[in-house]
Parts: C-alpha cells; structure tokens; sequence
C-alpha cells in the first residue's frame, strides 16, 4: 500500500457533508472561539514565566511570537477557505502531502489539544483553590492533588472538565454563546488591569531592557508560544460556520490581532510594575496588582484568569473533537469517533472519549508534567500548514483561492524558518516525550488506519473499473 496515497478535496468534502453538522457560526463566534483559546493561561501565566527568562525583553518575545503566529494565520486562511471541512491541518496535510503525513500531524493536534485541556484544567484547578482560600475557605489537599503532591484526585480540575464536555455534548452553538459572554468578561478585566497598572509602572524597571540578551528573548519566545496554542481550532470550524470563506479568515485574523496587542500590552504593565525577578510564576497578573495595594483589583482579575481559562478549555475540546471526528471519518482511528448525535447534531463519542481522558490526566498527573507537550505539537502543525500553501500553489495552481496568502513562497517559508527556531529552543526532555508519543501514533497508523483507511475502498473500486 502507498502510505503517500492522497485524498482528494471532492471525497472530502462528501465526507462533510455526510456528517450534517450544523452551520450557524459567525465570524464573531469564530473569533471569540479563538480569542477564548488564546486568551487564558498564556497572559495570566506565562508573561512571568517568560519575564524570568527574558526580562522586560519579553516584551519583544511577545512581538516575535504574535508576527509568527499572524504569518501563520494567513497560511490558515488560504487553506481554510480551500477545503471549508473541520481537521484543520490534518485534513490539509492529508490533500496536500498524503496519508501517513496527515496521520502524524492528526497525532500531533492530539497532543497539542489534549493535554493542552488537561494543563489548563489543572491550573484552573490551583488558581480556584487558592481564590478560595484567600477568602476562608479550605478545601482538602486530599482532593485538590494529584497523587505525586499528596493526594487522591484533583477533583475541580476533573469535574470543570466534564461539565465543558458535557457543554459540547449537547451542542458547538449554545457553547459558543457561553464561550462569547466569558471572552467579553475576560476582555473587561485585561483591560482593567491595564488601565490600574500603568499608572504603577516604574520606568527603572525596565533596565536592563534584556539582561539574557537575545538568547533570553529567543529562549522566551519559544516557552510562551503555547500562549497561541488553540488559534489554529478556528480552522476546524469551517464545517460549522455559515460562510467558510468569509467568516473563517475575518475571525482568524480578527482573533490574532486583538491577542497580540493584549499580549504586548499586559507584559509592558507588568514589567513595568514589578521588576522581572520579583513577579510570581504561578499568580504574575493578580500578584502584580497585590503587590502595589489594589487588592480588589487583584481579586477580579483573579476570576477574570478563572473564566479565561474555562474558555482556553472550552476551544481546545471542540478543536479535539473534530480533528478525531475527521480522523475515524477517514478511517484511520475506530469508526466510533465520527458517530454524530441524533437529536444534538455533535460527535458525541469523541467529545466524551475526548473529555474523559483529559479528566482523567488532568486529575491524577501534575501541571509540571503535562505541560511540556504543548508548544511541540503546535509548532509542528504550523510548519505543515506552511508547506502545505507552497505544495498546493504547485500542484493545484489554478484552484479558486476566495483567500490569498502574500508573498509565497517567501512568507510561508519565513515561517517555517521561524517555527524550526522555536523548535530548537525547547527543552530535551520536551522532544525525548514528543517523541515517545509520536512512536504510538506511527504504530497505530500500521496496525489500524492503513488496514481501515476509507482510500482502500476507492483503490480497490479503481482496481476493479479497470479490470473490467
């Protein structure tokens, strides 16, 4: 069997239209699904975390950050409006590099958006407890831990997730309309803690500007990176939205645009705050606004990080469930994962599949475990998007593009450049379990997706035409 065999976009898109998903997201759904992903841990979390590897430099890391990711986004678009079907990069990688490729990059979006719930829902977890033990209410360690911190379950991290699972269960509309009211309240407290923060900035902070030098930036980059992870779950939504190729690129871009400048802005604030040796890894936001005496402030903007995460969770599940509907539709992962339900019009399977096993790594592993995978997995997708925009401008030249990446080749392979980078400066056990995981997505497609692929039926229908 060719493992480089291709799918076609005319078999794809029978495919979708078998599933009778249904289409009623707007761009601005689109968008604040995106906004909701970005927006979350990443800019309640990681600008400290960052700031300790580079610096006020992080500032800069988060500009590097926002333009590949934005150069990304119009490669995103291209393709989105090529092949409107949920899948995102696998189903792209599928047309344009065949099979066994689209398998990997399947594998790797599972790593990206799995475990990326069970990080988050982990420190949703930790953030909540600590709310509430500042206000006198003390919940048992037993419950709150995973069992290498001393304890059983981490409860809260398991039933958050449920209930979001249970949320896309019953349908991607009335998630959305969730989704939407916590984007905005998130939106609101961001931009309260900017306008309390910058009247606190202290200039001195911000020397030296780059005490790591452009090593730290670069270093800084690529840890806060998984900061954007869940932008690319904008593409797996092209099934569902009413106007694929309108609405998919208006909200992608809309999402990236209004992240980066929240980025840039909340790491300028709170590196002008509180100097970058001194901001708190686990609580930099709210403790940035403790720390000069706004403690009510502090106390919202904890919520705000609260719901800004229950968002992240909520478009990185959606973006999950659809790549394993895409996945077993093609035949490469067990049937089951692309049933849709009858009365919800969702693949039901795989959002509980999806919820539980994110419950269950959630509950029982800590957040320093789980999170390495996360900006592997996002990297990789991007680079095959932007090879797959060169590829098809070769193979499928005179394709109506209704969206148009500028400068290709140059800008696509700018970003591949851009994303090996980033790759480079990650940490070796982050690439030693990459790979590991990778190893069982490899196994699988030999043992199960190339025995079930859906292409078998259509070589052997070729095979049979021509014989007679």
């Amino acid at each position: 069997m060719n493992i480089f065999r291709k799918k076609t976009l005319e078999s794809m898109l029978d495919s979708a239209k078998k599933s009778h998903l249904k289409k009623n997201l707007k761009a601005r759904d689109i968008a604040a699904l995106g906004i909701g992903a970005v927006v979350g841990v990443g800019i309640f979390v990681a600008t400290g975390t960052g700031a300790h590897m580079a610096g006020p430099g992080i500032i800069v890391s988060f500009v590097l950050a926002g333009i590949v990711a934005c150069l990304c986004g119009l490669c995103y678009s291209e393709l989105a409006t090529m092949f409107p079907v949920s899948g995102s990069t696998y189903s792209y990688a599928y047309i344009a590099f065949g099979e066994f490729i689209a398998m990997i990059v399947g594998w790797c979006l599972t790593a990206e958006y799995l475990v990326a719930c069970s990080a988050v829902a982990s420190g949703w977890s930790g953030t909540l407890v600590g709310i509430l033990q500042n206000v006198g209410i003390n919940i048992p360690h037993v419950i709150t831990a995973s069992p290498s911190k001393g304890g059983i379950l981490d409860l809260p991290a398991v039933l958050i997730t449920l209930s979001l699972t249970y949320m896309l269960y019953r349908g991607v509309k009335e998630s959305s309309r969730v989704n939407n009211i916590i984007v905005c309240v998130k939106l609101f407290v961001i931009v309260l803690f900017l306008f309390l923060g910058v009247s606190h900035i202290n200039f001195a902070n911000y020397k030296p500007f780059a005490p790591f030098g452009f090593k730290g930036i670069f270093a800084g980059t690529a840890s806060i990176f998984f900061s954007y992870i869940g932008f690319d779950a904008i593409s797996t939504t092209a099934e569902e939205a009413e106007n694929p190729n309108r609405d998919v690129p208006r909200g992608l871009l809309i999402c990236l645009a209004v992240v980066t400048v929240l980025y840039i802005s909340v790491a300028f604030v709170l590196t002008g705050m509180v100097p970058y040796k001194e901001i708190l890894l686990q609580n930099a936001v709210p403790g940035a606004l403790a720390r000069v005496g706004i403690t009510w402030g502090s106390a919202l903007v904890g919520v705000g990080a609260i719901l800004g995460m229950i968002s992240t969770m909520i478009a990185v599940l959606y973006g999950q469930t659809r790549v394993f509907m895409v996945m077993s539709r093609d035949g490469l992962i067990p049937k089951a994962f692309s049933k849709i339900h009858e009365k919800h019009d969702t693949p039901y399977i795989a959002t509980a599949i999806t919820g539980i096993v994110a419950a269950l790594i959630a509950g029982v592993l800590p957040l320093d475990i789980i999170v390495e995978f996360l900006s592997t997995g996002t990297l990789v997708s991007f680079i095959v998007v932007s090879l797959a925009v060169i590829v098809l401008r070769k193979t499928m030249p005179n394709f109506k593009r209704k969206f148009s990446c500028p400068g290709v080749p140059v800008l696509p392979a700018i970003t591949v450049v851009c994303c090996l980078v980033l790759l480079s400066k990650l940490k070796l056990v982050t690439w030693i379990g990459f790979l590991i995981w990778l190893s069982m997505g490899i196994i699988l497609y030999f043992t199960y997706g190339i025995k079930h692929s859906t292409l078998n039926d259509l070589e052997k229908n070729k095979d049979s035409e021509g014989v007679l």
